[in-house]
């Protein structure tokens, strides 16, 4: 199965809801062009200023129905202020990888774990229901314009594992 993108949010003022987008423009080293963190902006922009993996944040869209089905929730998918919501691939295999999307290039950092700050807009549940579940924070190798439908994949994880047959 290749992963593709199904949703792309950002916002240009720190704390408040993120919007869809139809595209997004990845900058290498900046991040989504018009959103907060690409001004430095976010929550945590001060303490991640000197590393890398602010700028582009991806979740599952399975991991966010899992958590609604399991909690009895309905909450979106930009509720939980990622950038890019994928479908058919496993993020948490993308630590320590490049893979592209789309067009853009990226190499996974670390997971995005859910923070308190995420626990008080959408409840304590979500930390505790999420961890190790909320995502991938990445850096942009080459930048590029990306939309909902484009593929991710296009890498090779240890053992010769395509991205792309991810699932």
């Amino acid at each position: 199965m290749t992963g593709k993108i199904v949703a792309i949010f950002a916002t240009p003022e720190a704390g408040t809801p993120l919007q869809a987008v139809a595209e997004a423009i990845l900058e290498g080293g900046r991040g989504l062009v018009g959103d907060h963190y690409y001004r430095h902006e976010g929550t945590f922009s001060k303490k991640l200023r000197d590393s890398a993996d602010w700028e582009i944040t991806l979740i599952e869209r399975e991991e966010i129905q899992r958590f609604n089905q399991s909690q009895g929730a309905c909450l979106s998918e930009g509720s939980f202020r990622r950038n890019i919501v994928t479908s058919g691939v496993k993020l948490n295999d993308l630590v320590g990888n490049r893979f592209h999307v789309g067009p853009a290039l990226l190499e996974g950092i670390r997971l995005c774990e859910p923070c308190a700050y995420l626990g008080s807009l959408l409840g304590p549940t979500v930390v505790k229901g999420m961890a190790h579940r909320a995502g991938l924070r990445a850096r942009i190798i080459a930048g590029a314009t990306v939309r909902p439908g484009d593929s991710i994949g296009g890498g090779v994880l240890p053992g010769g594992l395509e991205i792309s047959s991810l699932g």
